[in-house]
Order: structure tokens, then C-alpha cells, then sequence
């Protein structure tokens, strides 16, 4: 009995690995499906909206794929101006950090050779001895990244459109399939990403506009740029903050003179810490609240699996995940109507 358990645990464990190995290389096929999937999951009441007007399934998820891919487009437009103007100060940020490390080497003389070598790598960044533009890819690289490019967006939009064609169907065979858990299952699932991605893009929202306004009142340049790096450094939860914490760091240094370099990364601190440890958790609720260790590996394997785009998928995958393994587990209430959690007292947060 015990070789079977072991036999067990050992099978589970290669299959494991390798499932994990084929994501990771066969990534250009995978990611854009998996996001997909994920992005038809949040659109559920939009979904179910179309259901109940009576639109044709595949009207509806034209409708629905064409909403998605233009507020994509809209989203990229609305950035694009505030990423060219980032790298267009480029070479200025860089002769700034350069003096400014001159200025520490003749502070710190007690660690001459550290910052020497910190003088030496900032020295060696492409055009910084010019002050021309930072080099960007040719136009050889653009033509030959172009093709998988649009395989991969090809890849995304059909699978998301027949996704939301078919997902009724999918789940009416995913309950025939499986006694463990059923359509509500699923379909109560899906509706826990949605309510938490809908309300984290709104909490990230609100507050990426409070950082704009008070990177504009203490005297930073480009204080939308801070405010949007804000809003989608927001959803890589714990990494992109402190991403962007580092980054303010910097530019307060280039920016201002004395403590007051200190001051922008200081007030997105405190304004990070009051969202996430009181905005958060009362406008999304206990009930999808998930263990912060789960959170954090999370993070890390999908960043280390498919980068910013692991990024964006770790958290609504893991939310997911964890609601069907709720109704796996017998947590859930089988009726027409999707189930609800059960737990010891009224809500429980999720693992």
C-alpha cells in the first residue's frame, strides 16, 4: 500500500513536471491560449448579459471578442504616447545618475570600489557619453518578431471568440464528464475572477489617478507616466510595487536635491500600503481574499514561466484554481444556480 502511495505521488509529481516543461517552451502557443481563456472567464457577465438578450452565441461572442480587442487597442493607444516620452528622457536619466554617482564617490569614500563599479556599468549603458536616443530594435528585428507576433494575437482572438461561442456547451460536458463538480461549479468559478479582476481594475484605476495628481503637486515631471506605470505595475501584486518603488527612488534622486529626493518613493509607499492593507480587502471581500505565500509563488513561478505575461495570468489563474478546488472538495452547493463556498462561519477566505 505504501509503494502505491509512493508510486503515486511520484507519477504525479513527473506528469507535474513535465506539463510545466511543455508550457515553458511551447510558450508562444500556450500563453496566448491560456490568456484567452482567462480574459473569456472575466467576461462572464458580459456573457451572460448576451444570454439573456437572446443573441445568437456566435453574434455575441463577435460582439464580445470586438469589445475586448478595441478596449486593448485603446489601452495600448492611451500609453504609448507616455512610454516613447520615457524613452526619450532616457539618455538624460542616465547622465543624471552618472553625476550623481560621481557626487557618491566623493561621500562614500569608504566604499570607493563599489561605486566605482556602479560609475562604471551606468558609463558603459549605450549613449550616454552622446545623449542620443537609446537604441531601439531595427527594422530587420521588427519584420522578423512581426510573424510570430501575429500568430500569437491570431491565436489569442480565436481562441477567446470560440471560447465564448462555446462555453455553455464546455461546461455541459465538463459536468457530464466529471461527477466531482458541475456547471454552477464552473460557472461560480468564473464568476469569482471576474468580480475580483473587475474590482482590482478598478482599485488600480482610482489608484493610479490619486498618484498622478500627487506626483503633480510635489513637482515630478511626467506625472501620468508615474501615474500609469501606478495603475499596471498594480496588478503584479508585490513585485511591480516594488519595481516601481526603486524606480521613484531613482528619479527623486535625478529630480530633487537633499531628503526631498526620498519624497516621491515615500509617499507611493504609504499610498501603496494604505490600498493594499485597507482599499483592498474591503471593496474585495474576505471571500476572495487568498493566502499572500500562495500569492507571492504564484508571482514568481508564472513570472519565471512566461514573464510579464505570467505576470498578468498568476492571479486570476490562481483565484480560479482555487475556487474549482473548492467545489472539488465538496465546498460547494450542487443546485441549478451557481454555489456558493461554504466555510466554518459566513466567509472564508480562499485557501
Amino acid at each position: 500500500m505504501a509503494n502505491q502511495s509512493a508510486l503515486r505521488i511520484c507519477i504525479t509529481l513527473l506528469t507535474a513536471i513535465a506539463v510545466f516543461t511543455v508550457l515553458r517552451y511551447a510558450k508562444d502557443l500556450f500563453a496566448p491560449v491560456i490568456t484567452a481563456l482567462l480574459l473569456g472567464i472575466v467576461m462572464t457577465p458580459l456573457s451572460d448579459l448576451l444570454d439573456r438578450m437572446r443573441i445568437p452565441a456566435a453574434l455575441a461572442a463577435f460582439v464580445s471578442v470586438t469589445l475586448a480587442l478595441l478596449s486593448i487597442l485603446l489601452l495600448i493607444l492611451l500609453i504609448e504616447p507616455y512610454v516613447t516620452q520615457v524613452i526619450d528622457r532616457a539618455p538624460v536619466i542616465w547622465n543624471e545618475l552618472r553625476t550623481t554617482v560621481d557626487e557618491l564617490k566623493r561621500i562614500m569614500r569608504g566604499i570607493e570600489e563599489m561605486t566605482e563599479d556602479v560609475a562604471a556599468a551606468i558609463e558603459a549603458s549605450p549613449n550616454t557619453e552622446e545623449g542620443g536616443p537609446v537604441a531601439l530594435p531595427s527594422l530587420t528585428d521588427a519584420l522578423f518578431l512581426a510573424p510570430q507576433f501575429a500568430a500569437q494575437i491570431m491565436i489569442f482572438t480565436g481562441t477567446l471568440y470560440f471560447f465564448l461561442m462555446a462555453r455553455n456547451g464546455i461546461y455541459d460536458w465538463v459536468s457530464a464528464s466529471f461527477a466531482s463538480f458541475g456547471e454552477s461549479d464552473l460557472r461560480y468559478a468564473a464568476k469569482q475572477v471576474s468580480r475580483y479582476v473587475l474590482t482590482i481594475s478598478m482599485i488600480n484605476l482610482g489608484f493610479g489617478v490619486l498618484v498622478t495628481i500627487i506626483m503633480q503637486l510635489i513637482g515630478m515631471p511626467s506625472p501620468i507616466v508615474w501615474g500609469v506605470l501606478a495603475f499596471a505595475l498594480n496588478f503584479v501584486l508585490y513585485l511591480g510595487p516594488a519595481v516601481l518603488i526603486a524606480t521613484l527612488l531613482v528619479a527623486g534622486i535625478v529630480v530633487f536635491d537633499g531628503a526631498a529626493s526620498f519624497l516621491p518613493a515615500a509617499i507611493y509607499l504609504t499610498l501603496n500600503a494604505t490600498e493594499a492593507q485597507f482599499v483592498t480587502p474591503t471593496l474585495v471581500g474576505k471571500s476572495l481574499a487568498v493566502n499572500p505565500l500562495l500569492v507571492f509563488l504564484s508571482l514568481v513561478f508564472w513570472l519565471w514561466l512566461w514573464g510579464p505575461i505570467g505576470g498578468i495570468i498568476a492571479i486570476p489563474l490562481l483565484v480560479w484554481s482555487l475556487s474549482v478546488l473548492k467545489g472539488l472538495s465538496g465546498q460547494t452547493i450542487s443546485s441549478g444556480t451557481p454555489g456558493k463556498l461554504r466555510a466554518s462561519s459566513e466567509e472564508e477566505p480562499i485557501a
